[in-house]
């Protein structure tokens, strides 16, 4: 496993996917996974960035697994932040129009759809959310 632990900034983002990106080549994702895997990633970093802390300085772990007997990316981020599970707002109405729509939700819906499995849990005062995808 390898970790990353980085102040919860925005402007730290290419640091995230350059991460997230070594650990994707090393484990030979298809560009195609590496993309899906990045929407994912900055969907996730940046809520927690300029969320999580409410304006306060933090500190986000982001953990990178790769599980070689089913060829799966798992991908764990961690905060100390304000408790928020982003699985349990309903899904945006995509049928209806952006107007129509509720400002919102469309991101983490993307992850949703993107990724294999996306799980949450608080525990010991910490947010966890992790992704899994297939890599090949």
């Amino acid at each position: 496993m390898s970790v990353l632990k980085i102040d919860a900034q925005v402007q730290k983002l290419d640091e995230v996917l350059g991460f997230v990106d070594e650990q994707l080549e090393q484990a030979g994702a298809s560009m195609k996974v590496q993309m899906q895997i990045d929407v994912a990633v900055e969907e996730i970093y940046v809520n927690i960035a300029s969320y999580a802390y409410e304006g306060k300085d933090g500190q986000a772990e982001i953990r990178f697994d790769f599980r070689a007997e089913d060829s799966t990316a798992v991908i764990t981020f961690i905060d100390q932040g304000t408790p928020f599970d982003p699985l349990a707002k309903e899904d945006p109405d995509t049928g209806l129009s952006a107007e129509e729509r509720q400002i919102g939700g469309l991101g983490i819906f993307i992850v949703k759809k993107s990724m294999d499995k996306v799980l949450y849990k608080y525990e010991d005062g910490c947010n966890i959310l992790t992704l899994e995808k297939v890599i090949t």
